[in-house]
């Protein structure tokens, strides 16, 4: 979370890093691990300040994402499993959401990360595109309701200036996300595997 002042810098940091990730995230897969390191770093550890402590949410948020962003970046082949794992994650809690209410059983959860894993350090190439570009196009969707002022579609602290972001819960009244997202990303894909992810000869 983040006082709400700076909510436009972080909307367009959003933007700016989704569309990275979505066009160029297998030639500039380091700094897209980089950028999502820092974005979860900077949630994890801001979030554990009090919602009217300004400064220390700020400082939070910055030590955390730097720390988030090192990590990540030296951590290559971890992070290909993080990815792999993150996108397990969201493809059984997007689909059980359809099917039926609350969290899927943890063993499912855990079976689709596991897959995830295996699927991305097998193949890595075809994992990073597709994972990047529906990443990248979900953060810039995020972003893109922050810039537009779509406030009552993005949560907030109640009774507070804060600006919380959740990159996982769906976005209600917003029926629309959902084909934006799909578009983007596939755009995002065939513009990687076609032009900006294609292997140098």
């Amino acid at each position: 979370m983040l006082p709400l002042s700076y909510e436009l810098p972080a909307a367009i940091a959003l933007v700016l890093g989704g569309a990275v990730a979505c066009f160029a995230g297998y030639r500039l897969f380091r700094v897209v691990l980089a950028i999502y390191g820092f974005i979860a770093g900077a949630m994890i550890a801001s979030s554990m300040m009090g919602s009217s402590n300004t400064i220390g949410m700020l400082i939070a948020a910055l030590v955390g994402g730097i720390v988030g962003s090192v990590v990540l970046f030296f951590a290559y082949f971890v992070g290909i499993a993080l990815i792999g794992a993150g996108l397990g994650v969201f493809v059984v809690h997007a689909g059980w959401a359809r099917m039926s209410t609350g969290d899927p059983p943890w063993m499912l959860v855990l079976l689709f990360a596991a897959l995830g894993t295996v699927a991305a350090l097998v193949l890595q190439r075809y994992v990073i595109v597709v994972s990047t570009a529906f990443s990248g196009a979900w953060t810039m969707i995020l972003g893109v309701l922050a810039l537009t002022g779509s406030r009552g579609l993005l949560p907030r602290a109640a009774a507070s200036d804060v600006w919380i972001l959740y990159p996982f819960t769906p976005i209600p009244g917003a029926a629309w996300t959902p084909i934006a997202w799909l578009a983007l990303g596939v755009t995002g894909t065939v513009i990687q595997l076609g032009v900006t992810g294609r292997k140098k000869r």
